[in-house]
């Protein structure tokens, strides 16, 4: 019975390896193909940004990654100058008036995150995974206590794994639901990990990026999320 046992943990072993050297041979290759693919997106939207308010053209911050490994994050300014400077680091909604209109563009489409193929081609991020957060972010509760992400129960679970640009999350919960709540979907997405999960939720982004619709997805999250759930 022990040896059954042993035999079956070792063969789960081997599949999460498999699985992990396959990821990150899918976000090497892709990703550096994407770069250089994307090439001409890039132009037009640097050139589109600096002509609507003579800007900066990327926008950059410092992220937590795996185990809470800093490191910075760019990508294509989508609010005024200084947005954070004038209210502070709010979660922007789809109808703030801190978005440009080329910003608009580019959040519908998820455009503004092409940077950051860069940062998942050397390893700090993949293509799938929990959203990286800010070192030490805080959210504000309906009663106005502040709450610090890193003490909120699964935090740590998700800390353990790479982040990513899209996920369950990223595509299944509301905009505008308080980032605390959405590590329910990456801590499902952790428990239920494979290759073929990532492809999947992988062709959901591009589809959803086709459609230009990241600014009002989620809400028809019940019936899918319950999908993944059992899969």
């Amino acid at each position: 019975m022990l040896a059954g046992s042993g035999r079956g943990e070792a063969e789960r072993s081997w599949a999460v390896r498999l699985d992990l050297v396959a990821k990150r041979t899918f976000d090497v290759a892709v990703a550096g193909a994407g770069l250089l693919a994307s090439m001409p997106v890039w132009l037009v939207a640097a050139l589109a940004i600096r002509l609507e308010d003579g800007g900066p053209v990327f926008y950059s911050q410092e992220r937590a990654g795996k185990h809470g490994r800093p490191f910075r994050v760019y990508k294509f300014r989508s609010m005024v100058p200084d947005a954070e400077a004038r209210v502070g680091a709010l979660q922007a909604s789809a109808d703030d008036p801190r978005i440009t209109r080329t910003g608009r563009w580019l959040r519908a489409t998820a455009m503004d995150e092409l940077p950051q193929l860069w940062s998942i081609f050397v390893g700090d991020m993949s293509f799938v995974g929990p959203r990286a957060l800010r070192p030490g972010e805080i959210e504000i509760e309906g009663d106005g206590r502040a709450v610090a992400l890193e003490d909120v129960p699964g935090y740590a679970e998700r800390a353990s794994v790479t982040p990513g640009l899209t996920g369950l999350a990223q595509i299944y919960a509301r905009r505008d639901l308080p980032r605390r709540q959405k590590f329910r979907y990456d801590r499902l997405y952790i428990r239920r990990r494979s290759f073929w999960l990532d492809m999947r939720l992988m062709m959901l982004s591009f589809w959803i990026s086709f459609r230009g619709r990241w600014e009002d997805r989620g809400h028809k999250v019940g019936r899918r999320r319950r999908k993944i759930a059992r899969a």
